[in-house]
């Protein structure tokens, strides 16, 4: 009865948690520097994703969704489509990337790939902060119609912004997963259960992201700005512990399989 007991607990919902905290015990060492890394990458890219389009609505186009004004409506709507467009462009260098990946890896090697592709984020992050500092500074000195109509040379900047974040997403997509791999290849749980424990490095920011975005913008009177600024610290932070910690591993090791976000 007491056997069957234990059966139910370790089949039931919160088995694969479990499974997957106990799991770390059992990793080697080098897997910590892979999972901080992880961390540290997710946490500037889920601030992209979560508001691009709105930053390209607000901050570059400055327009307002809920403004009495019809031309802030429309101003953000157009920012929002040219998000849109920018996201397009960015899943487009995504998919060229990832032919050049295993190449790369080969060439290079994983830790360096993986890095690079960190101090690529914290540049192009950098640039989000620099292009909205700009636009405001524009838009304050020039007005609305200058956010609509004249300052084309930004649009342009976030967009070529947008399309350059696509090569750094690819190795983020795909990197990661092929060092655990090689990592755990000697151990006892699995690579299968050191993936599963990787992707907690995913979703563990995700939440932080979701829950602290807002009222971190809050804090400075709202905006994106302030987690953009954000952003680039963390990317930067990524890129140093990826270079100085992760260790060499076989530049013959590197086999794409795909994407494995989840």
């Amino acid at each position: 009865m007491v056997e069957e007991e234990q059966n139910v607990s370790f089949d039931g919902p919160g088995a694969v948690l479990v499974n997957l905290l106990t799991s770390l015990r059992h990793l080697p060492p080098a897997m910590l520097s892979s999972l901080i890394v992880m961390a540290l990458s997710w946490s500037v890219w889920f601030p992209f994703f979560l508001f691009d389009a709105d930053w390209m609505g607000r901050e570059v186009y400055h327009g307002d969704p809920k403004g009495n004004d019809s031309v802030a409506v429309k101003a953000y709507d157009a920012g929002v489509r040219e998000g849109a467009f920018g996201l397009l462009l960015n899943s487009v260098v995504l998919g060229i990337s990832s032919f050049l990946l295993e190449p790369m890896c080969q060439r290079m090697g994983a830790r360096l790939v993986w890095a690079m592709s960190n101090f690529i984020v914290f540049a192009c992050m950098a640039g989000t902060a620099i292009i909205s500092l700009v636009s405001v500074n524009k838009y304050i000195t020039e007005g609305i119609q200058h956010a609509i109509g004249e300052n084309r040379a930004i649009k342009i900047a976030s967009l070529v912004i947008f399309a350059l974040l696509g090569f750094p997403l690819s190795i983020t997509y795909s990197v990661p997963f092929s060092i655990t791999a090689d990592l755990t290849a000697d151990t006892g749980g699995g690579k299968g259960l050191a993936i599963g424990v990787l992707n907690l490095a995913i979703v563990i920011p995700q939440m932080i992201v979701s829950l602290g975005a807002g009222p971190w913008d809050a804090l400075f009177s709202g905006g994106n700005i302030p987690a953009f600024v954000l952003a680039p610290l963390f990317a930067l932070a990524a890129g140093v512990t990826a270079t100085l910690k992760l260790p060499n591993l076989s530049s013959g090791s590197f086999k794409s399989s795909g994407f494995h976000f989840g």
